[in-house]
């Protein structure tokens, strides 16, 4: 038993979401076995992933060399995508119904008509392009936030900005399993034509095809409203970015003259590039604003149960 509280002492917070996340994703698998297509593969991925987040706190314990230091952190970004990747066997089995029909009548009643279609008559190549550009670039900010606190050697002020990070995203596949979606490009506009009725420049096709292919939607994909993503509500393209740019401020991040305006546009293109509605972007605060609140309170708790001192955004 103490060699088992010894081990769990040594993990930072975000891998307790880690493990805590994975082990409700083996949970779903066990339940809806028959529903979820490679149930076993994924649940061997997820207690791997358990294994790793344990090993990789155990050995930065025992060494004071910085690749580990380096590796606990970074683990985090591929781990991200690989649960992001399994959601795409999950939801759609679990949660048979999308709420589209539900998001598309918010949007009327709030604005009296569809905002991806007003938008349409703002719509530029260049701004396309530009927007399509600054939509790609939705992963690299938070890494950009991260590796601008690791040069400054802020590690505290990291550690909960990972942490703030996986919370986040983790939040926002919660709302996918909750009120599956499928987003504007399918449901109001002809996503096979999305090319030539919105073009852009240079990249902006090949952006969409990448974008497309991590939806499980690559190119010549045959009935693509039925096999894609379910990831509308919330947005976390909204959420992640917001927590961002709020980190970025509390934090005294020189890069938040960067991130403020950068995160804006990208907020904004998603309802211009009809990935999103604009509740999933309200839904996407509202996240923002919960995951702020409860993480802070999560992680000094455990920051707590492990005999470190708090974090506050004025000390650290």
């Amino acid at each position: 038993m103490l060699i088992i509280k010894s081990f769990i002492k040594k993990l930072k917070a975000f891998d307790v979401i880690v493990i805590g996340f994975s082990i409700f994703l083996i949970l779903l698998h066990i339940i809806f076995y028959s529903k979820i297509e490679n149930s076993i593969t994924w649940i061997f991925i997820n207690i791997f992933i358990i294994g790793f987040a344990f090993t990789i706190s155990y050995l930065e314990s025992l060494n004071d060399l910085k690749v580990w230091r380096i590796i606990h952190y970074w683990y985090i970004a591929p781990i991200i995508l690989i649960t992001f990747r399994q959601l795409f066997f999950m939801v759609k089995p679990i949660r048979v119904f999308d709420y589209d029909n539900w998001f598309i009548l918010i949007d009327r009643w709030m604005f009296g008509a569809d905002p991806t279609r007003v938008l349409y008559n703002l719509s530029h190549p260049v701004l396309t392009e530009v927007l399509q550009i600054i939509y790609g670039m939705f992963y690299l900010l938070p890494i950009m936030l991260c590796l601008s606190l690791l040069r400054k050697d802020r590690f505290i002020a990291l550690d909960f900005a990972v942490f703030s990070i996986i919370y986040g995203f983790y939040l926002s596949y919660l709302g996918y399993f909750i009120v599956p979606g499928i987003g504007p490009r399918f449901t109001l506009h002809d996503f096979s034509t999305i090319n030539q009725t919105l073009p852009g420049l240079y990249l902006t096709n090949f952006l969409r095809d990448m974008t497309n292919s991590a939806e499980g939607i690559p190119s010549g994909t045959l009935n693509p409203a039925a096999l894609v993503q379910r990831d509308v509500f919330p947005s976390g393209h909204t959420m992640i970015t917001l927590i961002v740019m709020y980190l970025s401020v509390r934090l005294k991040s020189r890069g938040r003259f960067f991130f403020l305006p950068v995160g804006t546009l990208l907020i904004f293109s998603t309802v211009y590039l009809r990935y999103h509605y604009v509740i999933d972007l309200i839904g996407g605060l509202i996240f923002m604003i919960f995951s702020m609140w409860s993480g802070k309170i999560f992680f000094n708790w455990w920051r707590r149960k492990i005999g470190k001192e708090e974090f506050e955004y004025e000390k650290h």
